[in-house]
């Protein structure tokens, strides 16, 4: 028998030692700015501009002629011709991109047409016609409201869907749009396909029912404060309702949902908002409560050194953590390769905890980007081991009626007709009276095109169109 010493020995103290054949070898990159002046129509930008968060919200790109003014021709008539299409035929959200995200397409490339119609950040936060699936754009089950978060409003805005957390919405716009966003009912302007529903009551009385909603109901301790996105609330009214929130005796955990740390880190590193992080974090640890942020990051490449910074910045102030939440995304980070990236991305650069990875809602115009739940439930398993237990996501499907479960969570799952089937383990606000909503089956469903030959025909049947009727009704 070799003992340990002997066999430590036999290294020398000075050799590099070659990594075992993994089907996923870990290599710290460091993160680049991209280089914004590639951009025919930002050749002048100065550094200070670009790191102006005034700057970024007043030149975001909103329509295709804007796009065509920064890109010039280096992306050809047809991809215009593509985007206008899209818009026009297909989209739930429009455009609204800043220059930060803009510069996050294709970062490492010329700006020309081939290299963009592959972009993963593209290909969500910039969809054009020819992404959306020919046969199934939608699922015949898909609804603007997929979650059914209005049925679930306390008050205006306040999703009350599990028995310790709501979903504060103080406003319903964003510093930028995602074309798969899950509130595509209510967030951003009205697009050709999709008219918006608004909030009636004024923003202020809004809040002051959410505030007595929550005094008056002692049992929720987590409230994420969210819309939209609280980046686009001005500062003194979101410092003023979080600060409302630290009052309340019952309410432990504050989350921020902010796209824009991802998407307009300018913002979170002004410093006003710094100097308000760091007066609520104060707060917040005299209280003994837990102040985070929430992001949504979906490629390495959106993990840029200003990201990074405005991440560092806001531990720095005292936020307790960073995390991230992102959706699995076919064509952007539908791999192992591209989620763990990904994850080792925001972990050593940033700072950021990955925490969730959601399946795509079921919302309209959203096939082409979802997964089934099988594929799902392979990358959860394939992820494991690389990163720390601690900063392993976990892969969710938010299943309507039900809320966040595991993949491999599902109570059963029909593979050829790509219907799961779950149970919850808790009321929520619609069905509180419901003796068997404990034992309800829910269902949550794979994209049609994803199915074999026999499901799909299934889809197409008269079994089918009734199941249809009775799931609408």
């Amino acid at each position: 028998m070799v003992s340990r010493s002997l066999r430590a020995d036999a290294v020398p103290a000075d050799t590099v030692a070659e990594p075992l054949p993994q089907p996923y070898i870990y290599r710290r990159h460091e993160a680049v700015e991209p280089d914004w002046r590639r951009f025919p129509g930002w050749r002048d930008v100065t550094e200070q501009q670009w790191r102006d968060p005034q700057w970024q919200r007043a030149h975001c790109v909103k329509n295709v002629r804007q796009l065509h003014e920064i890109a010039g021709s280096g992306l050809d008539e047809a991809f215009y011709a593509d985007l206008e299409a899209d818009q026009r035929e297909h989209a739930t959200m429009s455009i609204l991109l800043p220059p930060h995200v803009l510069n996050t397409m294709a970062p490492h490339a010329p700006v020309e047409t081939a290299a963009w119609y592959e972009d993963p950040v593209r290909r969500y936060m910039l969809p054009v016609a020819s992404d959306r699936h020919p046969l199934w754009p939608s699922h015949p089950l898909a609804s603007r409201d997929s979650l059914h978060e209005v049925e679930m409003w306390a008050v205006e805005g306040l999703t009350h869907r599990y028995p310790t957390k709501v979903l504060a919405e103080l406003v319903t716009t964003c510093p930028q749009y995602c074309g798969h966003c899950t509130r595509m009912d209510l967030v951003g302007t009205s697009t050709p396909q999709v008219t918006k529903y608004r909030f009636v009551l004024r923003p202020a009385d809004r809040l002051d029912r959410m505030i007595d909603y929550l005094r008056a109901t002692p049992t929720v301790r987590d409230v994420v404060v969210s819309g939209g996105d609280v980046a686009n609330v001005p500062w003194p009214r979101l410092e003023a309702f979080v600060g409302r929130l630290l009052e309340l005796d019952s309410v432990r955990d504050i989350r921020l949902a902010s796209k824009g740390l991802i998407g307009l880190p300018q913002h979170w590193l002004s410093p006003q908002v710094l100097d308000g992080v760091a007066r609520l974090s104060a707060r917040a640890r005299e209280r003994g409560v837990s102040l985070a942020l929430h992001t949504h990051a979906n490629a390495a490449q959106q993990i840029t050194p200003l990201v990074a910074e405005a991440s560092r910045a806001l531990l720095a102030a005292g936020l307790r953590d960073v995390r991230n939440q992102g959706v699995l995304l076919d064509g952007v980070n539908s791999t192992p390769e591209a989620l763990l990236d990904l994850c080792f991305a925001l972990l050593d650069s940033a700072g950021v905890m990955p925490y969730y990875f959601y399946l795509c809602d079921m919302i309209p115009g959203a096939e082409h980007w979802r997964l089934p739940l099988s594929r799902a439930q392979a990358l959860q398993r394939s992820i494991m081991g690389y990163l720390p237990g601690f900063a392993t996501p976990r892969v969710v499907c938010d299943v309507p009626y039900v809320g966040k479960r595991w993949v491999d969570q599902t109570d059963a799952y029909d593979r050829e007709r790509g219907i799961s089937y779950w149970t919850k383990n808790y009321r929520t606000t619609v069905d509180q009276d419901d003796p068997e909503a404990l034992d309800r089956v829910h269902h949550y469903y794979d994209p049609v095109h994803t199915l074999p030959e026999e499901g799909r025909k299934w889809w197409t049947s008269a079994e089918a169109a009734e199941t249809l009727m009775c799931e609408a009704s």
